[in-house]
């Protein structure tokens, strides 16, 4: 796919996704487009809707449900439910992603988000969650590169209402990917990410 196309996407497959995890989902990438996770943590198995309306969006992903899922066989033993966690992930991912489908350059990284309200669960038998984020801002920072975009997120799972995230965060940040990792180098240690030019 070429980079114009990207940013007129309105939906991605399973394997574009993983494509974009692994950056090669686009031929002609700028320096620094912003990636999902990998499996296992990538919590998205489609976007089945991306519109942008100026500073706002929408962007509904679906994730399929596996007996197997590796967080079945851990969290927890003799009650297998998917963290709540990792519902909220997929949220950022997605907000992530719609930061970069709109032209954002960097590295995507989750900046929080105001409330988080859980009223059911994910278990091994179920089938389909799926994750309705409506962006209510997006900033695109010129002069830094950087972006922000603010959204909240209904999460259902078999069309059952689960889960709401309000006001979650996710910024686009150039510069701090470690693509040479595990060589130590610049980007090898974390911290905060602006320090206003202190050291």
């Amino acid at each position: 796919m070429r980079y114009a196309e990207f940013l007129e996407q309105q939906s991605f497959s399973r394997e574009q996704l993983l494509a974009l995890s692994q950056g090669n989902l686009v031929d002609d990438a700028p320096a620094e487009l912003v990636r999902l996770p990998a499996p296992p943590m990538l919590m998205i198995d489609r976007v089945v809707e991306l519109t942008r309306q100026g500073p706002r969006g929408r962007i509904v992903g679906e994730q399929d449900i596996h007996l197997t899922d590796w967080f079945f066989h851990c969290h927890f033993r003799g009650d297998p439910v998917q963290p709540g966690c990792l519902g909220v992930d997929a949220v950022w991912q997605l907000i992530g992603l719609y930061c970069g489908a709109c032209g954002a350059p960097g590295s995507g990284r989750a900046l929080g988000c105001k409330e988080v309200e859980f009223a059911g669960q994910i278990r091994p038998y179920n089938r389909v969650v799926r994750y309705e984020v409506d962006i209510r801002r997006f900033s695109l920072l010129k002069e830094s590169g950087s972006s922000v975009a603010i959204g909240s997120a209904r999460v259902l799972v078999d069309g059952e209402h689960i889960y709401t995230v309000k006001d979650a965060k996710v910024g686009t940040f150039r510069g701090i990917a470690y693509p040479d990792y595990p060589a130590r180098s610049a980007n090898s240690v974390g911290g905060i990410l602006d320090r206003g030019g202190a050291p």
